[in-house]
Parts: structure tokens; sequence; C-alpha cells
């Protein structure tokens, strides 16, 4: 199936673990309609894709010719399918993504991880001919690696995530994959939050109050916060010296919460590095909150679109 017309409108949604993020976005990249809705994360993979269906009909106009989706787990945009995934959204693994949703909404639908989506509004214009090595540090640890302007997907689409890199700082610490050690595991905000308990803090429910007692100098606080830092920046420092970016982002909630992370992440960075390399330093990304459905909706220019098994168009 061909890409939409360049003038038609095309709907992006940005699917997380506790919202869909919905956009009807113009030909020039302008968002035309907004919507959004919870995520039924417990509820299972169909209701999940009615949401999804429910959310692109909110946004549709007439001459919309093409539904792009970033979503998180281990998307493969050829088969559209989700090859892997977390419990965040209970029995997503497994899911025909694309052309269940296609078939729901009567239009067709390309889709991919949603980190890369967001990664894919950072280069600078179509002629950005430099690698980028991107982060995102939120719920969990997801990444994006592109190259020449084009996104890395890799084998079953798992190119990019760097969460499951084994990191030193999270050793013997249980990964939300099932395996032990792995980044993500030190470095996620619930990681950073359950850390600060451990080494002797008060339990927190939320990463923010961890921030805010490290602000007034505790010192479990601070430790767990500049360790989920380092950790973070040692393997992208590593990574730094194995693809030789030219970019390097940090994306994601975690980053936002303040210096004393992005202080510690830089400089954990900067000390992995090989001469070569010594004045790269990560940048926060430049996309804004709407980085994810945008680049969902650039989608089906350029991946697979995957046709509904109907016809017809969003009511």
């Amino acid at each position: 199936m061909t890409a939409p017309h360049p003038d038609a409108p095309v709907i992006g949604l940005d699917l997380g673990g506790t919202k869909i993020a919905a956009a009807l976005v113009g030909s020039d990249g302008t968002v035309l309609a907004r919507h959004t809705l919870p995520t039924p994360a417990t509820r299972g993979a169909e209701e999940v894709l009615d949401a999804l269906a429910e959310a692109a009909r909110e946004v549709w106009a007439p001459g919309t010719t093409a539904i792009g989706v970033a979503a998180a787990g281990v998307i493969d945009p050829v088969t559209g399918t989700v090859t892997s995934a977390t419990d965040t959204i209970r029995g997503w693994a497994g899911t025909a993504l694309a052309t269940g949703l296609a078939t729901r909404t009567g239009l067709p639908v390309a889709c991919d991880n949603d980190v890369r989506a967001a990664a894919a509004t950072e280069p600078d214009g179509p002629d950005d001919d430099g690698t980028l090595l991107y982060a995102a540090v939120g719920t969990g640890v997801g990444g994006a690696v592109a190259a020449a302007n084009r996104m890395l997907h890799g084998a079953a689409g798992i190119a990019g995530h760097l969460g499951h890199l084994p990191s030193p700082e999270a050793d013997g610490l249980p990964c939300t994959c099932g395996a032990t050690g792995h980044l993500e595991a030190v470095a996620a905000g619930p990681a950073i939050t359950a850390l600060c308990a451990r080494l002797g803090g008060e339990p927190a429910d939320r990463l923010q109050a961890v921030a805010e007692r490290a602000a007034l100098g505790d010192p479990h606080a601070t430790a767990a916060i500049t360790l989920g830092a380092r950790a973070t920046g040692r393997v992208l420092g590593g990574l730094a010296n194995a693809l030789g970016p030219h970019h390097v982002v940090v994306a994601g909630g975690v980053p936002r919460i303040g210096a004393l992370y992005w202080d510690a992440l830089c400089a954990a960075f900067a000390a992995e590095l090989m001469p070569p390399l010594h004045g790269l330093r990560p940048r926060p990304p430049r996309g804004g909150a709407d980085a994810a459905v945008l680049g969902a909706a650039a989608l089906p220019r350029t991946l697979p679109l995957h046709k509904p098994a109907t016809t017809g168009v969003p009511s």
C-alpha cells in the first residue's frame, strides 16, 4: 500500500501505559485536533485497540487517509505486531496492532515504538546525515538509534531498547523484562524511588517526592537519584564510544526532576568517552510535548502500511 498523499492529514496516536494521545496532523506538521483518553491497560489488548480506535474517531476529519501509532513495547513495523512487552499493558505482547486497529477504523495503519517515533522528530531536517543516540527515561527506560536520517529497527523491531543493557549499578536487581541487572532496574523512575527506600529513606509513592527530599538535602534521596543518573550516563557513554553519535538526546520525565540528576548523568557520560568524543554532551529533546504524536503521524509516510480487513471510515 502506498504512502498517503503528501497534502492529506494523518492521525497520530501515542499509546502509553496510562493514556492515549491522539492528534490530527496536517501535511505541514500543524496539529489540527487533539483528544486524550485513559489507556485501559489492565483490561487486555482488545480493549486497548478499541480505545485507540475511539481516540482516532475523535480527531478524524474528511480527507484523512492513514493512521500512525507510536506504542509502548517492542514493535515490529514490518509485521505490525507487538513482539514483546512488559505487563504495563496486560496481554500486549503478540498483539496484531496494525491490522487490529485498521480493521476497527477502516484506515491503513503504520506503527512503531513510541520512543523511536519521538526520536524521529530530532534530526535537523531531511539532510541531516548524522548519527543520533536517543534515550527516554521515565516509568521505563527506552531508546532509539538513527543513522543517516534513518531510524534503526533491527530484528523484530528490538533496536534501541537500551534499558535492557547490563548495568553494574543494577547488579542482582530484577528487571521488568524478567532478567536481572539491567539499566531499567536502577535508572527508571520507579526504580530510583524504590532505591531511596532501600538505602534507608522514607518510602515514597512517586519520584517527585524523592526529588523534593533531595532538594532539602536528604542523603538517601540524593544517593538514589545520583546513582540512577550515573548508571544512565555510563551506559550512554559506552554506547557513544560504540556508535560515534553526532547527537545524544535524553528525554522523559526523570531527567526533568532537576540539576542534581542531569549533572550526575552528564558527568558519568563524559567520564566514559574516548578522546575523539570529549566534546560530546547529552541534550534535552527539542520535540516538546507533541513529539510522540507528530512522530506517529509521520510513520505512514516512511513505514509499511497495513490494510484494514474491511473498508470504510470512522463514523
